[in-house]
């Protein structure tokens, strides 16, 4: 079982169907015992870095998946649940997040090109890891965002993304993942990344 942390932001529905499409049973829940029931965790994620941070504190379930993390569960982070990953954000001010991941997230510069970026780019891994598994580097995948995560450790960057600057789009620390890209709307690349999580949490 996929359990989707449902805490009322997220593109949750076309995360659930992309996930059921790879042959996945998926709980979309709010249930802190029924996500700590589930073989994966995915954190869904749009808008605003401290808004996101917010409601799913106010849901009492950050605590959930620091502990899921903290477990060995395997966690995925997409779009800005990516961002919620790492230590701090700055977008509308300084915002604290889950710490999972040393690192912050700060906002393209305006010379990068035309902000947000939005539309499909290429990804490009750095190091071999089972959630690339059967992807082509430089594969496309679609892209909605404004800011971008610099992490603290470069160990923990999975893969890159070229717009204007080089970034880290997809970084890994052993159970704890995250893309910057909404894989559930990226075809089929963003289907065999999510059927290489789904495979990874039921090892």
């Amino acid at each position: 079982m996929i359990g989707v942390v449902n805490y009322g932001v997220g593109n949750i529905r076309n995360v659930e169907k992309a996930l059921q499409a790879v042959g996945a049973d998926v709980c979309v829940t709010a249930d802190p015992g029924e996500l700590g029931d589930c073989a994966g965790l995915v954190l869904p994620g749009v808008g605003a870095f401290g808004d996101a941070m917010q409601r799913l504190r106010e849901s009492g379930l950050d605590d959930v998946v620091v502990r899921a993390a903290a477990d060995g569960t395997p966690l995925v982070g997409l779009c800005v649940g990516l961002q919620m990953l790492f230590d701090e954000g700055t977008e509308f001010g300084r915002h604290t997040g889950l710490g999972l991941l040393p690192g912050r997230v700060v906002r393209f510069p305006e010379e990068s090109g035309v902000v947000p970026h939005v539309g499909w780019n290429r990804v490009r891994p750095v190091r071999e890891h089972p959630l690339f598994a059967g992807i082509e580097p430089g594969d496309f995948f679609y892209f909605v965002h404004s800011y971008y995560v610099e992490p603290g450790d470069a160990a923990d960057v999975l893969a890159t993304t070229d717009y204007g600057i080089e970034y880290a789009s997809v970084c890994a620390r052993a159970n704890v993942m995250g893309a910057q890209f909404h894989p559930e709307k990226s075809q089929r690349a963003g289907l065999r990344l999510l059927e290489n999580f789904v495979g990874m949490a039921g090892k």
